[in-house]
């Protein structure tokens, strides 16, 4: 069976459970959520097992905190024999419109600590990654404060949508590929 990481940034945490920088875990936790597994307390992680068209997706949580979250990377690649080419990391992207996908096979951290972190770690910018706009609705020197701010009623209500379309990310990046799928999804 063909197996792939998937890798939602986040900070562990109640304060942080409905920030905008913690849209990987949401997007996790909603793929979860709608197909009734649930996540185990693990090295470096929260880890679930997701069965789909013949495929195991492992998806994780870091647990390392943002910053640190290539330890958590490198780790379970490597526990589970994953090739690189079978990960796929999820962030937040201030650079792209609230809910605009965006998916890449390379490329820099982009200013993004767990994207830095990874880079770090693997000693490789050759991986997948799947960036979420949140928008850049901040005045200057007040980007933190936006991306660990909660999202806005208005956002919510286009969320679950957008958390929909994340999900069909996913299952389209272990069966039909990520050419396949940057093609089908991005500017979405």
């Amino acid at each position: 069976m063909q197996k792939f990481l998937i890798v939602g940034l986040g900070n562990i945490g109640s304060q942080y459970e409905n920030t905008r920088h913690n849209i990987g875990f949401k997007i996790l936790d909603y793929l979860a959520q709608k197909n009734n597994i649930i996540f185990e307390s693990s090295k470096l992680g929260a880890v679930a097992q997701y069965k789909f068209k013949g495929r195991m997706f492992y998806i994780l949580k870091p647990s390392t905190y943002m910053n640190l979250s290539g330890k958590s990377v490198k780790y379970w690649l490597s526990k589970e024999n994953i090739p690189l080419e079978n990960l796929m990391v999820i962030c937040d992207d201030i650079n792209l419109p609230f809910g605009t996908i965006r998916i890449k096979t390379s490329g820099s951290d982009g200013g993004h600590n767990g994207l830095k972190s990874i880079n770090e770690i693997t000693q490789t910018q050759q991986y997948n990654r799947f960036r979420f706009g949140i928008g850049a609705e901040f005045s200057e020197g007040r980007q933190s404060d936006y991306v660990l701010g909660e999202w806005t009623e208005e956002e919510l209500k286009h969320l679950t949508e957008r958390l929909d379309k994340s999900i069909q990310v996913i299952t389209s990046f272990g069966t039909a590929g990520i050419n396949n799928t940057m093609n089908t999804f991005n500017g979405k």
